[in-house]
């Protein structure tokens, strides 16, 4: 009877141990959303479907603000649906790759630099046109 509570007790405690060695592994964001986020069903059971969309819905939103600022050239709309359809399939892969990388991480810094260079890039331009205009 001890040995069958001692037992129990180890396997009620392995799914915690390796929870908490894969949330070790995780990187920031990720984890903080997959902490957060995750549901508990009524059987106990954990349920990860939530944060994996908010994941997959925020790096592609990152991705798009990238691609906005960085690469997008002025293009008709069904090319720009096509590029985005692409781009979509493309964050599926780095939603996979966004639990042990700083894939959100990486794509806030790109989305910052480039928010910074494309701010200075319209100042400066309007600066040109007003210096024109004298």
């Amino acid at each position: 009877m001890l040995l069958n509570l001692a037992l129990n007790f180890i396997q009620a405690s392995a799914p915690t141990d390796e929870i908490t060695q894969v949330y070790s592994r995780m990187s920031g964001i990720t984890r903080y959303i997959y902490e957060n986020l995750a549901t508990v069903d009524a059987s106990g059971a954990v349920d990860y479907t939530i944060p994996g969309y908010i994941t997959l819905a925020l790096i592609f939103v990152l991705s798009a603000i990238v691609y906005k600022l960085g690469f997008a050239k002025t293009l008709p709309l069904w090319q720009n649906a096509i590029i985005y359809i692409f781009l979509f399939l493309g964050c599926i892969m780095l939603t996979f790759f966004a639990f042990f990388l700083p894939m959100v991480e990486g794509l806030i810094v790109a989305a910052l630099i480039l928010i910074v260079y494309k701010s200075r890039l319209w100042r400066e331009k309007r600066e040109e046109q007003k210096a024109v205009a004298k």
